[in-house]
């Protein structure tokens, strides 16, 4: 008969002591690393998009630029997926789930899939590369010292990596906390003595990334929109349009995951062939837009990270139709990057739902900032299925407006996540399998973080 776990007398043992401390000291080159994967994306985004253009001659970024920079990011990705092992890492195309951390092996295919989904314009985030980076150079570590750990110790330290990596990129540590939380679904007596390692994982990596930020001046890669208008005294219109955006961001959600998941098996099947055309529509997609609307291309291209402040802040620069405009482009385009390219699929969701919510925000009774907040809930939540990181994405993206517009977040979320149920048919489990590797491939593990 097994012995049940006592998780007051684990937390009080000496191994789980020295497992904190192990944790501990680990986030200090995870996290570093980590910030350099993401400042040297960020280097090669400025150099492909803005110096390279000046360099060939040209004064302007030409409005057909970004269709040979995609073409060329998704022959990258193509060949890291097909040839390298592990597949790069597993597709966000049926959403976002927590996965085993590659192996030394894998991790080199995981790093050069995610670098040509950012760099080069693919609509795709960095958090989940960055979970799986920091996860995998944990166990890299592990096996560097040969440390010869229980299993279980292993799975708990890479899910501190994962912290460390994740923490400070969603502009709070507790945010990152949340996310991995929710998605791994803890719970029950174990769920403090897996978290701790992690939380301090992830307090001493904030602290690594603010370090580098003021030793280099690169920047936190955090997500952060200051100055906005404060928020008033909430009316029973806000909570009406609550409703509203709840609703309305169900089918558009539901509308790109479909894409993503009828897309994928397609471009697991002919990776060479599909991926470089995938590539091209979405360069098409940005060009139509940017021609369309005289706005620059970033707002279809990328995750929106970096595009998200000055959306909301410029908001006023933009027409309906703009607007309109970016939620069909950047929407098709992020269907097509979920079954196609390794990334993560928060960012683009949060642009989608502000662009959204920006638009509605020009109808009677609806301000500004709530619009906003309502609208990146409400289709994280659709994108994600996580409904406490989607009022917590909305809430404290907005700072010292948070606690004021959380109730019409929570509203928003909880009739977009129910709204979505009905409309989105459950995950296969072979679905789930074929997220992180074709059959009869080698391919990343599902196994979910403990």
């Amino acid at each position: 008969m097994t012995t049940p776990v006592d998780p007051a007398g684990l937390l009080r043992s000496r191994a789980y002591v020295q497992l904190l401390a192990f944790a501990a000291i680990l986030g200090v080159p995870i996290s570093a690393a980590v910030y350099g994967f993401l400042a040297l994306a960020s280097y090669l985004q400025k150099e492909i998009y803005t110096h390279l253009p000046h360099g060939l001659g040209f004064k302007t970024q030409p409005v057909w630029w970004p269709l040979p920079v995609l073409l060329a990011g998704a022959v990258i990705a193509a060949l890291a997926i097909q040839y390298l092992p592990g597949r790069g890492g597993p597709s966000p195309a049926y959403g976002f789930k927590l996965h085993g951390p590659p192996t030394p092996a894998e991790l080199p295919g995981v790093i050069l899939a995610a670098l040509a989904t950012l760099v080069f314009g693919i609509v795709l985030g960095p958090e989940m590369p960055s979970i799986l980076i920091g996860g995998g150079l944990v166990v890299l570590v592990i096996r560097l010292t040969r440390r010869n750990l229980p299993q279980q110790a292993t799975q708990v330290l890479a899910a501190s990596g994962s912290f460390a990596g994740i923490n400070a990129l969603l502009g709070n540590p507790l945010v990152g906390a949340f996310l991995l939380m929710e998605a791994s679904g803890l719970g029950g007596p174990m769920l403090v003595l897996t978290l701790l390692p992690g939380l301090l994982a992830a307090g001493v990596g904030t602290l690594i990334f603010i370090g580098l930020d003021n030793w280099t001046g690169l920047g936190t890669f955090s997500l952060a929109i200051p100055g906005l208008p404060h928020v008033g005294q909430l009316t029973v219109a806000e909570f009406g349009w609550a409703l509203v955006i709840g609703v309305a961001a169900a089918p558009v959600g539901a509308a790109i995951r479909w894409l993503g998941r009828f897309l994928h098996p397609y471009a697991e099947r002919w990776t060479l062939l599909l991926l470089p055309a995938a590539g091209l529509v979405i360069g098409g997609l940005a060009v139509i837009y940017a021609e369309a609307t005289g706005q620059g291309s970033t707002d279809v291209l990328f995750s929106g990270q970096s595009a998200l402040p000055h959306l909301v802040e410029g908001a006023s620069s933009y027409t309906v139709g703009a607007l309109l405009l970016v939620l069909v482009c950047k929407g098709l385009a992020y269907g097509v990057s979920l079954g196609h390219f390794r990334g993560g699929p928060v960012f683009p969701a949060m642009f989608l739902g502000a662009a959204g919510g920006i638009a509605m925000s020009h109808l009677p009774g609806l301000p500004l900032v709530a619009g906003v907040a309502m609208g990146i809930g409400a289709m994280s939540v659709v994108m994600l299925g996580l409904p406490l990181t989607s009022v917590l994405l909305a809430s404290l993206l907005l700072a010292s407006d948070a606690i004021a517009v959380m109730p019409l977040v929570i509203v928003a979320v909880v009739v977009a996540h129910v709204a979505a149920a009905r409309i989105i048919p459950p995950a296969r489990p072979d679905e789930d399998e074929a997220g992180a590797a074709r059959p009869g491939s080698a391919g990343t593990s599902t196994t979910r973080a403990p």
